[in-house]
């Protein structure tokens, strides 16, 4: 196998990378010159030919989304979503922190394409250091001329501002994002309409993640042809996966969506294998919401297809949680439960009192008070829960139920047998403590 040549790394390592003249020395913004003497329209179809789908967790055709935006529009937004509230994931933290300008000029440069008067960097609170990064990178984008009027003597102008979030996981949702910089409650909207033709401001709005946009000059500057080479055919370019949990070189990897779980685990240039004495007893492959893998199917592979055969939610966002044989998924289980009951808005009834009443379920399993039927009560409220089955504003409701009904299905026997190893006198007396 040929060695894998980074793209949105490769500035990692290299000296004040952050720096707008380190940036330009090492090609930066040459992409944005070439992309201004293309039409609008032949970046879009550039970028559709390429089949760019987003890292931010859903995997839909950037290209295709910004082709959604009505013809006649006289005001555009553009979003771009930095506010990474997906546990443990970690990939735009790390793309702020050694190449702010790269998401810079991949924000111009759809703006550009997409005739965005506007862009609006929403980030999470919580990213202090990042923030600061940024607005450095911002203020002398704006001083070299790729920012404000008459963008490198154009005719188009772009101004560009950053957002801090307060730090809720349901504004990762691209409606509840536009709210949230609206100044409302972070609460998602009613879908239809689509931000496209009605977002921001109740204007034609398009809302990427930090890493869909940082792909975008690579594209423009090397090609479409380029980008597919990379990956198989469903799930082009490159990709970053996170790894965290016992193994020895948790963090940060770049690499071509046919890896595998194992691969991001066990090869000495990512995971590098798990600590001495541990073993994988499961794997979160993409963040938490998309579900779990036990030991024996690592060999999924890291893309937009494979996850499904596996009854995963999909790719999400590629940060991976290994979990060791020594962890008690029970804990894991009311973890999971826990983070979400806390993280719903509360909007939809189904998933402000699922939610609540899995953890309440979970809490009690974990503390050795649970029942056999708790089990299927967890996997039969995940059911009835969610966009797919209609009954949801948002896909919140959706990655809170995949983990907890994948933990259930897959790590049904060590559930049972934890509920069976109970004492009676400790079942009697935590069965009815529901809320306690």
């Amino acid at each position: 196998m040929a060695a894998y040549e980074p793209v949105l790394l490769r500035n990692k390592g290299v000296e004040n990378s952050t720096a707008l003249k380190v940036y330009e020395s090492r090609g930066g913004y040459q992409a944005l010159r070439k992309a201004l003497k293309m039409n609008p329209e032949e970046v879009v179809e550039e970028v559709k030919r390429a089949n760019l789908r987003g890292r931010g967790g859903a995997g839909f055709p950037a290209g295709v989304k910004w082709g959604f935006l009505p013809k006649d529009r006289t005001v555009t937004y553009l979003c771009v979503n930095s506010d990474e509230s997906e546990p443990p994931t970690f990939s735009n933290r790390v793309l702020i922190e050694i190449d702010p300008h790269m998401l810079v000029e991949g924000t111009i440069i759809t703006a550009y394409a997409t005739r965005a008067q506007v862009a609006y960097i929403y980030m999470r609170v919580e990213f202090h250091e990042q923030f600061h990064i940024l607005q450095k990178a911002i203020d002398e984008a704006y001083a070299a001329g790729y920012l404000g009027s008459k963008v490198l003597g154009s005719d188009f102008a772009l101004e560009c501002y950053i957002h801090r979030g307060a730090g809720a996981y349901v504004c990762g949702e691209e409606t509840g994002l536009i709210e949230s910089i609206e100044g409302k409650r972070g609460c998602p909207r009613i879908k239809p309409p689509f931000p496209a033709v009605e977002g921001l401001f109740y204007k034609p709005t398009v809302v990427n993640n930090v890493e869909t946009l940082c792909n975008v000059p690579h594209i423009i500057e090397r090609g479409a042809d380029w980008f597919t080479g990379i990956g198989p055919q469903h799930s082009t370019g490159p990709k970053l996966f996170c790894i965290s949990g016992p193994v020895n070189k948790p963090g940060c990897y770049e690499g071509a969506m046919d890896i595998t779980v194992r691969d991001l685990i066990e090869r000495e240039d990512m995971g590098g294998g798990m600590l001495p004495g541990k073993k994988v007893k499961g794997v979160l492959p993409g963040g938490v919401s998309v579900g779990i893998l036990t030991a024996d199917e690592l060999d999924m592979k890291m893309d937009f297809q494979d996850p499904a055969k596996y009854g995963l939610l999909g790719l999400g966002t590629a940060a991976a949680v290994v979990i060791d044989q020594d962890t008690d998924m029970r804990s894991v289980l009311r973890n999971m439960a826990r983070f979400y009951g806390t993280e719903s808005c509360g909007q939809c009834t189904q998933c402000r009192e699922g939610t609540a009443w899995m953890h309440t379920i979970a809490r009690r399993i974990e503390a050795d008070g649970g029942r056999i039927e708790d089990l299927d009560i967890i996997a039969e409220t995940a059911r009835s829960m969610g966009m797919m089955p209609g009954l949801s504003i948002c896909g919140l409701s959706d990655g809170a139920t995949y983990p907890l009904e994948t933990i259930v299905k897959k790590f049904h026997s060590e559930l049972e047998e934890s509920i069976r190893a109970q004492s009676p006198t400790e079942t009697d007396a935590l069965a009815g403590a529901v809320g306690h």
